[in-house]
């Protein structure tokens, strides 16, 4: 297997993505004059990082709780066979509960995210859906209180 090199980025590509992070909207006439460079140096570079995958695009950040999802929670699930996982993974993407999963190590075979309105929902997505995955051995639930950290990686 042959591993790309990470792409090189300097101070300058890094101040770029730290602004971007915390808003993506941001004009490049602003960045520049705060940069010390032109706005058209500005679009190079961003332009550049989205040719090597830094930058994979721009999203908005929803408050799910003003949206009804008062119900947060992580489901670490074990697999019958870890063969399994490419099938369990594609039934998983049919529920729109699940927002978040992840391939891991550890005890669990997949971690996953999911968000609810209410714990009756909670229940029902488990209960009516996940556990109902016949490759699926077992779930455990841990029902997150708050998220005190919720932040973009570093540049």
């Amino acid at each position: 297997m042959r591993y790309q090199s990470t792409p090189q980025i300097d101070q300058l590509d890094q101040q770029i993505l730290r602004i971007l992070t915390q808003d993506a909207r941001t004009p490049y006439a602003e960045m520049a004059k705060n940069f010390g460079v032109s706005a058209a140096t500005i679009h190079v570079r961003v332009e550049k990082m989205r040719q090597a995958g830094i930058i994979e695009g721009t999203k908005i950040r929803i408050n799910e709780r003003k949206l009804g999802y008062d119900v947060c929670c992580f489901i670490g699930i074990i697999l019958k066979s870890a063969k399994d996982y490419e099938k369990v993974i594609a039934k998983l993407k049919a529920f729109d509960e699940v927002v978040e999963a992840y391939y891991t190590t550890g005890n669990y075979s997949i971690f996953l995210k999911v968000m609810t309105r209410t714990i009756e929902e909670l229940h029902l997505v488990l209960a009516g859906k996940i556990q109902l995955i016949e490759e699926i051995q077992s779930t455990e639930t841990l029902i997150s209180m708050q998220n005190p950290i919720l932040r973009d990686i570093k540049p």
